[in-house]
């Protein structure tokens, strides 16, 4: 089977309890679109929990691309021995203060080894995927894609272009269903437009992590 979630936030007994109410075996497939780190204190367990599993796909949202941007800068200063610009410690300082403290606390903990996987790992989440299942077919993205032209090419979209919400009511696939997470849903519940599933279901506000069977619509939560 093949499953899709979203905003994990380093919510390690969360992560964990989907996965068991899945049941997800080696044969299965889990996507994973964005917001897997910061928040919670438990980024670190969660990303090295998904990269040991060959079957569990990560896409990129934009706590991932600003925790390698951070990790990546900071892993350089502890080999180097150096301190950062002011411009550089802005940043952490503000990433640190937004959600990104534990996870720059997880990081800080390994060793050098589990650091550089850290980082290879975070630099493999890709911007998209396409799923074909069941003569179903789907496009995974974090939030959207800005100017939508059915005629454009995945590949030839800007990165910033899958970082822009999808507005209700947006049109996208005449023949492929759009599935996103990054803004939490109203109902608290996985909810579903003309061509476009919503899929988080707002851990950061006391919601629940969501998964969703793309072959027969069946919905988990925990």
């Amino acid at each position: 089977m093949t499953y899709v979630t979203a905003g994990i936030y380093g919510d390690w007994e969360r992560y964990n309890s989907l996965l068991q109410k899945i049941n997800l075996k080696e044969s299965d497939v889990l996507y994973v679109l964005g917001d897997v780190v910061d928040y919670g204190e438990q980024s670190m367990e969660v990303l090295t929990d998904m990269s040991m599993r060959a079957n569990v796909y990560p896409v990129a949202g934009e706590r991932e691309l600003l925790a390698l941007r951070m990790l990546a800068g900071f892993d350089k200063m502890l080999k180097e021995g150096s301190m950062p610009d002011p411009e550089f410690a802005a940043e952490m300082t503000a990433w640190a203060n937004d959600g990104g403290k534990p996870t720059l606390d997880g990081f800080r903990a390994l060793d050098d080894d589990m650091r550089e996987g850290v980082l290879d790992y975070l630099s493999e989440f890709v911007l998209f995927e396409e799923v074909e299942t069941k003569g179903k077919s789907f496009v995974l993205v974090h939030t959207g894609i800005a100017d939508f032209d059915p005629d454009t090419a995945l590949d030839d979209y800007e990165p910033e272009d899958f970082f822009t919400p999808a507005p209700a009511g947006s049109a996208f696939f005449p023949d492929r269903t759009l599935v996103v997470g990054h803004t939490p849903t109203d109902s608290g519940k996985i909810e579903y437009e003309e061509g476009i599933i919503r899929i988080d279901c707002g851990v950061l506000q006391g919601g629940s992590l969501a998964a969703l069977c793309l072959e027969n619509g069946e919905e988990f939560y925990a």
